[in-house]
């Protein structure tokens, strides 16, 4: 039994790696495509802001229909969706490296790409994180949460690190360039939807006998091994409670994860730029030292996540507090940094305090409501964390063609109001 959870739990720390490698792998590259093609940095920037648009749209949608279809098949939706997404834009990326068609009709189809992703890839993390949520006791749910969240942190070094190894040449007579990532993490891609398919045990949820008042069938192990007594009702249950944006229980980790999501995605989604400008290269020449920025950030918060968190064994709002006051200095940090190991080192100093707030936000919404309401919860958590890269990369862009350090110090201003607001707001209640 212990091995199957634990081969459940490296499934679903499987899924969340390859979203956030695929995304990550994408990310790293396309400021350097967009300025190949003669694409305007704001379109770049449009690239991320319209799939996050559905996908705040579709997270709460697919997380109430996994209440009633189960985790299962939205995880398998989800991940569907990224990859006939991923393809999609390979494939219009390669005809405008070729000349087929303009640098900005190719990104405009690249942008329908995106939506795919946005509509359908939402599918996959509220589900993930409510299966998690449910299979663990309030003890240990943060813990839980924040080894999941690590997932994306991992996917975050993994992405840019292969990213130029992922560029190819030409095959066939046909450039393949900075598209070669779009294809080969959809292949990926492919192989964890068939594993996930394959391994992943059919949670639908099953009617009960007339007088069956014992919920789930059988209790959920726990991710070290030793079972918790959670019921898997809190993953499957076809009885569940709706919560909305604003519930009292919520709205202060909802504000906080707006604004600190939006800081992060404002900063992340204009390094590429920034490295770009400041160290005065060539589009494709900065791919390198993009990737070591982003890799070196994505390298602190995991040591976040793996070693500090759980040896310091925070609570929600302490994980917050420490993480808004950390990224308030390391964003105003990179803004004001001239040279690769100056961005790098304070966009790691950032990266390093969201390491703590992010799985705090989730930890304490989660913590917020009873097991009834960790679906609607988490694709509440979900919808936030999309519609931070709404607008944060178009204001982050919008920010740096006014002054380069100008979306940096935005940042940390805006997360020294959050530590003020998270301090006075943020009350962890029983659920």
């Amino acid at each position: 039994m212990t091995k199957r959870v634990d081969r459940n739990f490296a499934l679903m720390f499987l899924v969340m790696l390859t979203v956030a490698a695929a995304n990550t792998a994408l990310q790293s590259v396309l400021p350097a495509l967009g300025r190949s093609l003669g694409v305007s940095d704001a379109a770049v920037a449009a690239a991320f802001s319209v799939s996050a648009l559905l996908w705040v749209v579709a997270a709460p949608f697919w997380a109430n229909r996994s209440d009633r279809q189960g985790r299962r098949t939205m995880i398998l939706l989800g991940m569907g969706g990224l990859v006939a997404s991923l393809m999609i834009c390979g494939v219009f990326l390669l005809m405008g490296i070729n000349g087929y068609i303009s640098g900005p009709a190719a990104f405009a189809l690249f942008i329908v790409g995106r939506l795919i992703y946005g509509s359908l890839g939402a599918a996959a993390p509220p589900a993930v994180q409510a299966l998690v949520a449910g299979s663990t006791t309030r003890e240990e749910r943060t813990k839980a949460l924040t080894l999941l969240a690590s997932a994306f942190g991992l996917g975050t070094i993994v992405g840019p690190a292969i990213a130029p190894w992922l560029i190819l040449g030409s095959i066939g007579g046909v450039e393949v360039g900075l598209a070669g990532p779009a294809f080969i993490m959809a292949g990926f891609g492919m192989l964890v939807w068939l594993f996930v398919r394959r391994m992943l045990p059919d949670d639908r949820p099953q009617p009960r006998a007339e007088g069956d008042a014992s919920g789930a069938q059988s209790a959920y192990p726990s991710i070290g091994g030793a079972p918790t007594g959670a019921s898997v009702r809190a993953a499957t249950a076809s009885r569940s409670e709706p919560v909305g944006f604003f519930d009292p229980r919520i709205r202060a980790w909802v504000i906080v994860g707006l604004v600190m999501g939006h800081a992060q995605a404002m900063t992340s989604q204009a390094i590429g730029f920034l490295v770009i400008d400041r160290l005065n290269l060539a589009p494709i020449a900065a791919l390198e030292p993009t990737g070591i920025v982003l890799m070196m950030g994505a390298g602190a918060a995991l040591l976040v996540q793996w070693g500090i968190i759980p040896m310091l064994n925070l609570n929600p709002r302490q994980l917050v507090l420490i993480g808004l006051a950390i990224s308030a200095v390391g964003t105003a940090l990179t803004g004001l940094a001239t040279s690769l190991f100056g961005i790098a080192t304070a966009f790691a100093l950032a990266s390093l305090g969201f390491g703590f707030s992010r799985p705090g936000f989730t930890a304490g919404a989660s913590l917020a409501v009873g097991p009834e309401a960790q679906g609607s919860v988490a694709g509440k958590v979900t919808s936030v964390n999309g519609a931070s890269f709404v607008l944060g990369p178009s204001i982050g862009v919008g920010l740096y063609g006014m002054q380069q350090s100008l979306p940096y110090l935005t940042a940390g201003a805006a997360c020294v109001v959050m530590a003020v607001y998270a301090w006075v707001a943020l009350r962890e209640k029983p659920a």
